[in-house]
């Protein structure tokens, strides 16, 4: 299955020159040009999910996690407005959170300025600092279903109504993107 290209925040002057190449053909990684990759992947980083998400639609997010990390976090983000910036006002599909100090991995969302309760529940601590790692979220009908490494962690039932709303996709932390698709 194809998957959609995300592109870079505004934050450069050129915002229709700097996106990922996109490739319906290949379900494979959405991968910036080499001379871009360091430009296009910092961390924090911000980008657009075009058409965003719907059943049958998967985001990866390859990086290596730093030698003495602390924590990161992958959020996939309503409503965001390229003009402005309304972090405050965005709801928050889907907030994965780890944290190295309690080796814990947490989901959460944020709808309508109100949180969820943290859910914690992992078979086990899938990040290793200054590794690699691969994680996958898949969109289900009822939920989002996240992998990592190949191995299914757990399951996250969606908060936000609709699915067509989560746009954009914030990644920060201690870790290095390496590839987005």
């Amino acid at each position: 299955m194809a998957v959609a290209g995300m592109e870079k925040d505004a934050i450069t002057k050129n915002t229709e020159d700097d996106h990922l190449n996109n490739s319906y053909e290949n379900p494979g990684l959405i991968s910036p040009d080499k001379e871009d990759i360091s430009r296009l992947l910092t961390v924090p980083f911000t980008g657009r999910i075009r058409g965003g998400m719907r059943p049958g639609k998967k985001i990866i997010v390859m990086g290596i996690v730093d030698p003495e990390p602390d924590s990161f976090d992958v959020m996939l983000t309503c409503g965001r407005d390229t003009e402005k910036e309304t972090e405050e006002l965005s709801d928050i599909a889907l907030k994965l959170s780890a944290r190295f100090s309690d080796r814990q991995f947490l989901r959460s969302a944020c709808v309508s300025g109100k949180w969820s309760e943290e859910e914690t529940a992992i078979p086990y601590f899938p990040f290793i600092p200054d590794q690699p790692f691969r994680i996958e979220i898949h969109c289900e009908h009822q939920r989002f279903r996240i992998f990592v490494d190949g191995h299914q962690l757990f399951d996250f039932y969606h908060k936000v109504k609709s699915l067509l709303a989560i746009n954009s996709i914030r990644i920060d932390g201690s870790l290095q993107i390496t590839k987005l698709g």
